[in-house]
């Protein structure tokens, strides 16, 4: 039997289902650009026969039957379903951007974002988010339970990665941070140590990978580096399918600190010299923290060279009842920004 060196074999095997995988996604693209083309035809087709017409609601039951009697599969064109094609069509008619979205994710999310969501920039971030991120529908309907949009316009994103990056990268790495991640999943509600934390995000890791967004892929928690005589553990490190790099998160339970974004230069320094291959883009790390001053984060990025983002974290929605009433809640504090940006 020939023999075949294990590494050089194990690469060509890893390109050739990367091939294939990226091959099925493209087709999936296609295929579902063309079905949601199709139903927002259908949609059109609806209105305007209504309109001319001057027909009620009954036409669409009288077509549901007429169509499953021809083509095959009664769900696709059941009454619900042609109603959600009509409403789909006069969602987007008028508006090329939505609609050019809302053709690259598939018909379970676009029927979410409408019935879920009526402001259209609000729209326009879970369409794009969804597209950019590969969110399954289940991750769409968390994201919008957790307020994702509300969250975006509290909390802007904060990293230098147009500075530590090539273009390219930066952007899709920009689209992979969020400015704030919950973790409510976990159930805690009173004060816990970091180790603590981690271990509770471990348990729960298949939670944490559905908020982190889609790529991520686990590699280990306190994951050892060494220098010298001296060892260094990482809290969490990831690999992201996407980006193409690792992915180091630290995890505190303080508010953001100037030496945090320090230590993680060191250890994305570390990552690159020991861990990363060739092939890899420059590795990523990540800082959460249960909440942040902007301007101090801005300037400890300043001076870091790797490629570094700091989010928020939040661990629980419930407001303790020695709060409740005597602090603004989402939705005022939301009002009282979109105000202050009018000023």
């Amino acid at each position: 039997m020939e023999n075949i060196d294990e590494a050089t074999y194990h690469d060509l095997f890893n390109q050739i289902i990367e091939t294939i995988n990226s091959s099925r996604f493209a087709a999936f693209k296609a295929v579902n650009k063309h079905l949601i083309s199709l139903n927002f035809e259908i949609g059109k087709l609806i209105v305007d026969s209504q309109t001319e017409n001057n027909w009620g609601k009954s036409i669409v039951d009288t077509l549901s039957k007429d169509i499953t009697k021809i083509i095959d599969g009664k769900k696709g064109y059941s009454p619900q379903n042609l109603w959600n094609m009509r409403q789909f069509y006069l969602e987007y008619k008028d508006e090329s951007a939505l609609q050019e979205l809302a053709l690259e994710i598939p018909w379970g999310h676009n029927m979410l974002v409408i019935h879920k969501i009526k402001d259209k920039t609000e729209k326009m971030f879970y369409l794009k988010a969804s597209n950019e991120m590969s969110w399954s529908r289940s991750v769409l309907l968390n994201q919008i339970k957790a307020k994702a949009y509300e969250r975006s316009l509290l909390n802007p994103k904060q990293s230098n990665f147009e500075k530590a990056l090539p273009i390219h990268l930066s952007e899709q790495a920009n689209e992979a941070l969020k400015s704030e991640y919950n973790l409510d999943f976990l159930g805690i509600t009173s004060p816990i140590l970091e180790r603590q934390l981690e271990n509770k995000l471990i348990e729960n890791i298949r939670d944490l990978i559905m908020e982190l967004g889609y790529g991520f892929c686990f590699i280990g928690n306190q994951y050892r580096l060494k220098l010298n005589e001296k060892e260094y553990f990482i809290d969490l490190l990831f690999y992201h399918r996407i980006l193409k790099c690792l992915v180091a998160i630290e995890l505190k339970t303080v508010e953001f600190e100037p030496e945090f974004a320090g230590k993680m230069n060191f250890y994305l320094e570390l990552l690159d010299e020991q861990v990363k291959t060739e092939d890899d883009n420059p590795t990523i790390g990540i800082i959460l923290c249960p909440e942040k001053d902007d301007v101090a984060v801005e300037y400890a990025l300043r001076t870091s060279s790797k490629p570094i983002g700091v989010s928020e974290y939040k661990l629980t929605h419930n407001l303790p009842e020695q709060f409740k009433g005597k602090i603004p809640n989402k939705e005022e504090l939301i009002r009282m920004l979109t105000q202050a940006k009018k000023l």
